[in-house]
């Protein structure tokens, strides 16, 4: 299991949109060995740690 790259709080950038999103929960997909994360902004939908980046 690998690091996870954000914490739950803090305040990150969609890459796709640039839009800046907090993060309030991350979980560790361990049949795809990464990190998923759902966004206060956007709490039905779940983000990879590729597809966001730090601000």
């Amino acid at each position: 299991m690998g690091k996870c790259l954000f914490s739950v709080g803090e305040e990150v950038s969609i890459k796709s949109s640039d839009e800046a999103v907090t993060i309030i929960k991350s979980q560790y997909v361990k049949n795809m060995k990464r990190y998923s994360y759902i966004v206060k902004e956007y709490p039905t939908t779940f983000f990879f740690e590729e597809e966001l980046k730090k601000k």
